[in-house]
């Protein structure tokens, strides 16, 4: 292959990987903070591109202007289901494992309930919209002009809530949570302000996915599941809890998949993401950049 088409290769799966990274940082965010392993996340990011595709389609709405209001709208929502699901199980649980376990299950609940009321109310035909779909240069490659605005959005978003946690109060309480619950309480850390909070940024960044997601693919009710996992799959690779890492593992996961499919077939895209999971399970449980 000449330098030219690895080029094209490499920034194909970075493109991809910077919609991984926005899912990813969501779910790892909930995770790494509450212990809550939302096996629904994906379904909230559907939710969010079928906000935009709705608006888009009855009042012409840009994508660019629903980007806050679905960030908004999710985040919202993000506080009721806490308030409503997993606040209830924090007071009930009597221990983090049991709190695990029931959480995943209402995670599932909630996975099932979003697709079906979006099945409802929207049907299952699949749905989208043309936007900024004309070809840019780049380096001598082509790519599309939506592709491209999304990786710039989804990187910058990225960036933004990483250094908001580094640089910030709110951001070294949530990292002292993240690393020790108990200790971040005897130095004063309000968990019961914070939790939810956390929760519902979680969702509104699944909503901003979907947003950017509905600019260049086709929706449907089904789409939500494979980001779930994506995002199961970048956090495994970056560690969790880890903001930079699961960064840093959704552009590689974006590039490994990209690269495999090009040698191989399209058809083995699950395969190469479930293989380099499987891999980084077994031989670095804790993430490749973990620290």
């Amino acid at each position: 292959m000449s330098a030219h088409a690895w080029f094209e290769l490499i920034a194909s799966g970075l493109l991809t990987g910077g919609v991984y990274a926005l899912v990813a940082l969501g779910l790892n965010l909930q995770y790494g903070l509450m212990r809550i392993l939302n096996i629904a996340h994906g379904e909230f990011l559907m939710l969010g591109a079928y906000l935009t595709w709705a608006a888009q389609a009855a009042f012409g709405i840009s994508p660019l202007w629903m980007l806050p209001v679905s960030f908004v709208v999710l985040a919202a929502l993000g506080l009721l289901v806490h308030r409503l699901c997993f606040k209830r199980l924090t007071e009930t649980s009597p221990n983090l494992d049991v709190f695990e376990a029931r959480g995943l299950m209402v995670s599932f609940g909630l996975m099932f309930l979003v697709q079906n009321f979006v099945s409802f109310v929207w049907g299952g035909d699949l749905r989208g919209y043309d936007y900024l779909a004309d070809p840019v240069a780049l380096g001598g490659a082509q790519f599309a002009g939506n592709k491209l605005l999304v990786f710039a959005l989804a990187l910058a978003i990225s960036l933004g809530l990483i250094l908001l946690l580094r640089l910030t109060l709110l951001g070294k309480g949530v990292r002292a949570l993240m690393q020790s619950p108990t200790g971040a309480r005897l130095v004063g850390i309000d968990t019961e302000r914070l939790h939810p909070m956390m929760f519902g940024i979680g969702l509104g960044l699944s909503g901003v996915a979907g947003c950017l997601l509905s600019m260049t693919y086709t929706i449907s009710p089904a789409m939500g599941e494979p980001y779930t996992v994506t995002a199961l799959i970048v956090i495994t690779l970056g560690g969790f809890g880890s903001m930079g890492g699961a960064l840093a593992g959704a552009m590689a996961l974006g590039v490994v998949e990209a690269v495999g499919m090009h040698f191989t077939s399209p058809s083995l895209k699950s395969l190469l993401s479930y293989g380099v999971f499987i891999a980084v399970l077994l031989w670095r449980p804790r993430g490749l950049f973990a620290r």
